[in-house]
């Protein structure tokens, strides 16, 4: 069939051509922004799951919905390695000279562009990668001290009065969040605590992987109070069928049950999977409908599709040991796996692991659900590392 027309559109937080299987949560984050637009009380919400499962897409959609009625949205990304004030600066500065255009609000919001100025000014000593345009000169005494924790929230509750005054919210969106430091999580939790208190429209929706729950109580110990924390998992069977089987149906092809089915089998519900599974089902198949055949054809090159993008882009982050610890980990199965067993496997101590086992959860490739507990981050890896390190020879690398 025509590549050109082909729907699916496997990419990193690229958005797929049916949202399926979200509607629930897309509601309760819009219920809750709407609570914080009015002043009522109201959790941040963090969604948390695998690589995989569309975390950034529902956090993309979460924004645009925000947007859409009328809300000041904050997105960004926090990569390995950046500060979160140096991520937060310029778009505060973006959204205070929005807010600076409504009349009600414009004397506050040049008030906290005075205020963003002080904290980007004191705190670049400490956070040499804060890099962000000045509008007005610092106001002396606000979000000017040099403490993070201080500072993020007088900056905080400076913005907050703002959106308040202008009738909307400001919503943090903040995706990759378990690579936050956490003093400065700990930083962003005070300042948020801070706003809830005062009821001022300031609210986080963030993502992360499963280990950001424990990272979060850890950064402060009353952060389960303040926080939902929604599980993202694959699709239900139902609505995978759905996500391949609606956007083929609207560029006039069909896809009979049984390849619906076998598309499901291979991706386990998935929403990245499905993405490349549908593409090469359809760039396989003469014509519609599109069979089982046509699927099982496609398998191997979306496996190998995978392999070389999805999966070998983490892999080639490793150093020899981690690739070790996967791999024992792969040969016990999907997991789930005490850490004695992986030790076992290697003929090691999990003591002497212990380094190893840390900066694989640093790289976010592996988190602990349980204590004494590893577990794979990335859907089906374990399959991967056994098609990249097959055999026995592994464990004399």
């Amino acid at each position: 069939m025509d590549p050109i027309r082909n729907p699916f559109s496997p990419g990193a937080g690229t958005p797929p051509p049916e949202l399926a299987g979200r509607d629930a949560l897309r509601e309760t984050v819009r219920v809750a922004l709407e609570r914080v637009r009015r002043g009522l009380p109201t959790k941040s919400v963090l969604l948390v799951g695998l690589r995989g499962v569309g975390k950034t897409v529902l956090l993309d959609r979460m924004r645009e919905d925000a947007e859409a009625s009328g809300l000041h949205a904050v997105r960004v990304e926090a990569p390995e390695q950046r500060s979160l004030p140096a991520l937060l600066a310029p778009e505060l500065r973006i959204a205070l000279l929005k807010l600076s255009r409504n009349e009600k609000a414009k004397d506050l919001a040049i008030r906290a562009l005075r205020g963003l100025a002080g904290f980007a000014k004191v705190l670049k000593i400490k956070y040499e990668d804060i890099e962000v345009g000045l509008d007005f000169d610092p106001e002396p005494g606000l979000a000017d001290n040099g403490d993070l924790e201080h500072d993020l929230q007088a900056l905080l509750e400076v913005v907050g009065t703002a959106a308040q005054k202008a009738g909307t919210a400001l919503v943090l969106f903040i995706d990759e969040l378990q690579y936050v430091q956490e003093e400065q999580l700990a930083a962003l939790i005070t300042a948020l605590h801070r706003t809830a208190q005062r009821r001022l429209p300031v609210v986080l929706v963030g993502a992360g992987l499963p280990q950001l729950r424990g990272q979060m109580g850890h950064a402060k110990s009353y952060a389960e109070r303040l926080f939902e924390f929604p599980e993202i998992g694959p699709l239900p069977a139902d609505a995978a069928r759905i996500a391949i089987a609606k956007p083929a149906k609207d560029q006039g092809v069909d896809v009979t049950p049984t390849a619906l089915d076998s598309v499901v089998r291979h991706t386990h519900g998935y929403p990245y999977f499905l993405q490349e599974w549908g593409k090469h089902s359809w760039d396989t198949a003469a014509e519609s409908p599109i069979t089982e055949k046509d699927v099982e054809c496609a398998s191997k090159i979306a496996t190998a599709a995978l392999d070389e993008s999805f999966f070998r882009v983490r892999f080639d982050r490793l150093t020899p040991a981690e690739k070790r610890y996967l791999r024992a980990m792969a040969e016990l199965g999907p997991g789930p796996h005490r850490s004695g067993d992986i030790a076992e496997k290697l003929d090691r101590k999990v003591t002497s692991l212990g380094p190893t086992r840390n900066q694989l959860i640093a790289k976010g490739m592996i988190w602990s659900p349980n204590h004494g507990d590893t577990a794979f981050t990335v859907p089906l890896f374990d399959q991967f590392m056994k098609r990249i390190m097959p055999g026995d020879e592994w464990l004399t690398i």
